[in-house]
């Protein structure tokens, strides 16, 4: 941190991703129940967009930081090419949507919303060297969100681009040994976001030497300790800021592909499901004891809500964001008022219990449920000085002006109905390319796409 930056100049600024314009319901995500059960649903992007929008400015509205970050850029054409679809645009979509129509759905996936998976990120007040530092996640674990690594990495070095405060990492071999997922896995804990944190990093499994009775038998474990390992080398934290804490398999086994659908914190508090780690006491222990600032775990019971009802609601799917006074408030889909025990559990164990969450704010975020995304997994938390803020690239931090005009872009291009027939209609990977070219115009970030640089 340098000499002119201070901890109160620190705010943690939500980068949340634009719903693509080909969002649709193909159930492409092994484990994600949501996903599964909705698969050959006819989708509405132009809703999921406004959804999605009118959540960053109702967040704006209360004073919280807020950013946006594009979609990518679907159908995606080139991956069709290098699996040996030729021809026209509108020969590749063909012969895709005829012989293999589940890959054809893959390139043409909105997966890219849920920016929690962008990547990891190490505030400067926690890294060596004073800078932010990104590592995109190599999502290898499915075909749909290995393709988002390049395009990913290249948005995130054109927004925050000045690197005398930004500093980027080369993506994870994209091998199972080093599944990553992003920060859908990771939390930083800490007092406030300027003070030094503890970076609690979640997997699933332990690729080089694990016991296989520790893993889940139902649905694969998508992080793997060594991924999370390598990201903590990469962004130069010790022993002493970071904690490596296994998920419960039987967590994974009931659809709690990431940790941050069964939990999550914002400054000191962790607000977590029972079920939520292996060895729930020592990872609490090893928090305390790294930790500056006591640690206040929520700490919700099996009794109360059960994995299922977690899952289904998306409870821990929430954003947990800090208010100057120092209380929080806890931003929740509308899923969880439709679940007694959930919408029960949030009134006596949150707001009632000795913990500093005060508030609870429902939000429609359905068309992103419905592909297993809540509130949490649409947004990427980057805490940033007031310098580096200042640092930033492009039109990316949500104004009302920006939040009029990105509506207005949305209503313009987006489509009020796409079936998974649809995803074979040359005129929509047309209408795409159009929309995204504009948008990064409205941006203001430069070319970023795969059609863009030629």
């Amino acid at each position: 941190m340098s000499e002119t930056t201070n901890a109160a100049d620190y705010r943690e600024v939500n980068f949340d991703g634009l719903v693509g314009p080909t969002h649709n319901y193909s159930g492409l995500a092994h484990g994600n129940v949501a996903s599964m059960s909705h698969g050959g649903l006819v989708s509405n992007p132009r809703e999921a967009a406004l959804q999605g929008l009118t959540k960053m400015k109702a967040l704006l509205d209360a004073g919280y930081a807020q950013g946006v970050l594009p979609p990518q850029q679907r159908p995606d054409l080139g991956a069709l090419r290098s699996l040996g679809f030729t021809g026209s645009n509108r020969e590749v979509l063909a012969r895709a949507a005829s012989e293999a129509p589940q890959v054809l759905r893959a390139v043409c996936s909105a997966s890219s919303m849920w920016t929690a998976n962008a990547g990891t990120v190490t505030p400067s007040r926690d890294a060596p060297d004073g800078r932010v530092h990104f590592t995109p996640a190599n999502l290898q674990s499915s075909f749909h969100r290995y393709l988002e690594p390049e395009t990913t990495g290249r948005v995130l070095a054109a927004i925050f681009r000045n690197e005398a405060h930004f500093a980027h990492h080369p993506v994870l071999p994209a091998t199972p040994a080093f599944s990553d997922e992003g920060a859908a896995n990771h939390t930083r804990l800490c007092g406030e976001h300027g003070d030094a944190g503890v970076h609690l990093f979640v997997y699933g499994r332990q690729a080089f030497g694990g016991d296989p009775s520790h893993e889940p038998k139902r649905f694969p474990a998508r992080q793997t300790l060594e991924a999370s390992q390598a990201v903590a080398r990469q962004h130069g934290l010790t022993a002493a800021q970071t904690v490596f804490a296994q998920q419960h398999p039987d967590a994974i086994d009931a659809g709690v592909f990431h940790n941050d659908v069964i939990a999550v914190g914002n400054g000191p508090v962790l607000l977590y499901h029972a079920m939520a780690f292996r060895d729930e006491q020592a990872a609490l222990d090893e928090l305390r004891s790294k930790m500056t600032s006591p640690l206040i775990p929520v700490r919700v019971p099996l009794e109360a809500v059960s994995l299922e009802d977690a899952v289904a609601s998306y409870l821990f799917n929430s954003q947990l964001l800090s208010n100057p006074d120092g209380s929080m408030t806890l931003v929740v889909p509308g899923e969880c008022q439709e679940r007694e025990a959930v919408w029960r559990s949030i009134q006596d164990h949150l707001l009632a219990g000795h913990n500093p969450i005060n508030e609870v704010v429902v939000k429609d975020v359905k068309q992103s449920m419905r592909n297993g995304g809540g509130p949490a997994c649409l947004r990427l938390r980057v805490a940033l000085s007031r310098q580096e803020r200042a640092a930033l690239t492009g039109r990316v931090l949500l104004t009302d002006a920006l939040h009029d005009e990105l509506t207005a872009w949305v209503e313009r291009h987006y489509r009020d109905r796409l079936a998974p027939d649809d995803l074979a209609d040359p005129q929509l990977a047309d209408e795409t390319l159009t929309a995204l070219d504009e948008l990064t115009r409205l941006l203001e970030i430069g070319s970023v796409y795969p059609f863009q640089l030629g």
